[in-house]
């Protein structure tokens, strides 16, 4: 297996869900994407190589426990008191030791000497769930999917209170890069941002009011909107430290905004997760709330989401 590590395949967002044979369906997990390898050593890390073995040592000491030598592909999250995987309580993790990381995986893309990445989806699911069944991992656990009904998964997500559903064509190779093969469908808007500076609060606030933040397209960084929601006073103050640790004298935006706050830019280089209602004309984000800070992701990778529309087609999506 020697030094390969290769990068997570990635998903396109749709507007809506669907029904179709030759493919499967499984629920979005709103955690950490996590490749997990076992070679000489184990190495758990991040869609931008950054290693989580620190972060959650009791995935790593059960990865150990699954014999052989594999690359895993999965997501790592902790669920809330109504069972819900709650994105906060896994960044606050490191400090707060609150909940139990779980890592869901739903790929393999190597086992035992043999690259697995040109086989069909489901055959490789069918290798992954045997590979599971052996050593002692409670807390790594096989992510489950149904197929050809689509809609019903996507229901049952509005239901529940999850992120979303995400589609795979189940012949699919896997593909270390963004592709039509895998879709994902929301339940409500989501989008990445990178944060470029913030105000200074109001009345009883403390550390900073709002964050302005951004998407980048043709290299520059297009502000996007504030957002003053979603904080709690432990997440002010953690936040508020991450930036003063990247202040700059200077305006990361393409095009300077002017809030009502006096405010204080940041380097482009802090990416955080916002929940919203709709994209205005302008480019705007209405009604953005935080989500949660994002240390898995680069920030220059950072572009506006916009679902694809699928085609006519019935057996394929276009590429």
């Amino acid at each position: 297996m020697g030094d390969m590590t290769p990068l997570p395949m990635l998903a396109k967002l749709i507007p809506k869900p669907f029904d179709q044979k030759g493919w499967i369906f499984e629920t979005k997990w709103d955690g950490y994407r996590a490749l997990g390898k076992k070679g000489k050593s184990i190495l758990l890390y991040s869609r931008n190589r950054k290693s989580f073995n620190a972060r959650f040592p009791t995935i790593v000491a059960e990865l150990k426990t699954i014999p052989g030598q594999f690359i895993l592909d999965g997501e790592i999250v902790i669920f809330d008191q109504r069972g819900l995987s709650n994105f906060q309580l896994l960044q606050n993790y490191q400090t707060t030791k609150k909940g139990i990381p779980y890592y869901y995986v739903f790929d393999v893309l190597f086992h035992d000497g043999k690259k697995l990445v040109k086989l069909p989806l489901l055959q490789r699911k069918q290798i992954l769930k045997k590979l599971l069944a052996k050593g002692r991992h409670p807390h790594i656990r096989y992510s489950n999917h149904t197929l050809t009904k689509g809609k019903a998964l996507f229901q049952k997500a509005l239901r529940k209170g999850w992120e979303g559903v995400i589609a795979k064509r189940a012949e699919s190779p896997y593909q270390s890069h963004r592709s039509s093969d895998w879709l994902k469908i929301k339940t409500s808007l989501r989008q990445e941002v990178v944060i470029g500076g913030f105000t200074q609060p109001r009345g009883s606030r403390k550390r900073f009011g709002s964050l302005l933040v951004g998407v980048y397209k043709g290299g520059k960084l297009h502000y996007s909107g504030h957002m003053g929601g979603g904080f709690d006073e432990e997440l002010l103050e953690n936040i508020y430290h991450r930036l003063k640790r990247v202040e700059s004298s200077k305006c990361p935006f393409s095009e300077e905004p002017h809030p009502n706050m006096p405010v204080t830019w940041v380097r482009p280089q802090l990416v955080c997760e916002v929940s919203f209602t709709e994209w205005t004309q302008g480019g705007m984000m209405r009604h953005p709330v935080f989500k949660g800070m994002r240390i898995d992701k680069s920030a220059k990778q950072v572009v506006r989401e916009k679902p694809i529309r699928r085609g006519h087609d019935k057996t394929h999506t276009p590429r």
